[in-house]
């Protein structure tokens, strides 16, 4: 539970990612609605535990989170909090899509183009080439 795809979270990050998912917010709602259920053909958590944050959607599989920023990321406080985590999730490898309630609440067919645009470029990132730059079939021609 406290290793891999959690980078060594705690347990009390574990109780906590559980109270928010059930008590997410309206911006989270909406957009976990447009990404649950491999909508996006890749698999998406909600309130995610990693290290000693949780990060509102993450696809383990293409190291990428999600987050939804209230108005409470503006306190100098959660600024550098988010930096923090930024930081820890960057030295895991993990890149971050930031988008605030606003965004959400105004244009979600917006933030999740983005999404898919990210989701398709870290594919294509993830994709084997072959010595000669082009793509390595991944079955066999038997």
């Amino acid at each position: 539970m406290a290793t891999g795809m959690h980078c060594n979270a705690s347990k009390i990050i574990f109780q906590y990612a559980e109270s928010l998912r059930k008590n997410m917010t309206e911006a989270e709602k909406i957009v976990w609605d447009q990404l649950s259920n491999n909508k996006l053909e890749v698999r998406i958590r909600r309130q995610h535990p990693l290290g000693n944050y949780i990060a509102d959607f993450y696809c383990h599989k293409l190291k990428l989170v999600i987050e939804i920023d209230g108005g409470i990321h503006l306190s100098k406080e959660n600024k550098d909090s988010d930096m923090n985590r930024d930081i820890m999730m960057t030295e895991y490898g993990i890149k971050i899509l930031r988008f605030t309630n606003h965004q959400v609440l105004q244009n979600v067919e917006k933030v999740v183009e983005e999404v898919k645009m990210t989701i398709q470029e870290l594919k294509r990132e993830a994709t084997p080439k072959s010595p000669e730059g082009g793509l390595v079939n991944s079955f066999y021609t038997w």
